[in-house]
């Protein structure tokens, strides 16, 4: 699928008063949703579209739902961030368990993900004690720069 026609595509969506659309060509699907409510994944699977090849991209979540915009935190919870643009990944491997689930303890420096980008594996780490509330993000999921990944109850 043509990058500039996925970018084309972005920006009719955002454009109008459209909530999603889905196409498929040449085998490839591809959904674009905003104010959509995350669904979830088993698949390790990365997107067809890397969100940094898209600036401005909704996040696309296949075979389901996309996330496109983060609920309101509630004030008791604290959010963890996406530092860079990537693909978010719940565990180390396709076969592997996830770093953490709803529930989990966790600690500063507590790896709870992997953020890729650039084909590099970066490990998003944890940055206060207590149980993750809330998982954001639907694994193979592009992220943005600041973007809700975790909701934690502080302990």
């Amino acid at each position: 699928m043509d990058l500039n026609y996925v970018k084309k595509l972005v920006k009719l969506l955002s454009e109008s008063a459209v909530d999603e659309i889905e196409i498929e060509e040449d085998g490839k699907k591809i959904r674009i949703a905003k104010n959509a409510v995350p669904a979830s994944l088993p698949s390790m699977a990365p997107p067809p579209v890397p969100a940094a090849a898209v600036s401005g991209a909704i996040p696309y979540a296949p075979g389901g739902p996309a996330g496109a915009a983060a609920p309101p935190p509630e004030h008791h919870l604290h959010e963890i961030k996406s530092p860079i643009v990537g693909t978010f990944y719940r565990a180390p491997a396709p076969d592997a368990a996830p770093f953490v689930q709803v529930g989990s303890v966790i600690q500063p420096g507590t790896v709870l993900c992997i953020v890729e980008a650039m084909k590099l594996m970066n490990e998003i780490e944890g940055d206060v004690a207590g149980t993750i509330a809330k998982i954001m993000v639907e694994n193979g999921q592009p992220v943005e720069y600041d973007q809700t990944l975790f909701l934690v109850e502080k302990s």
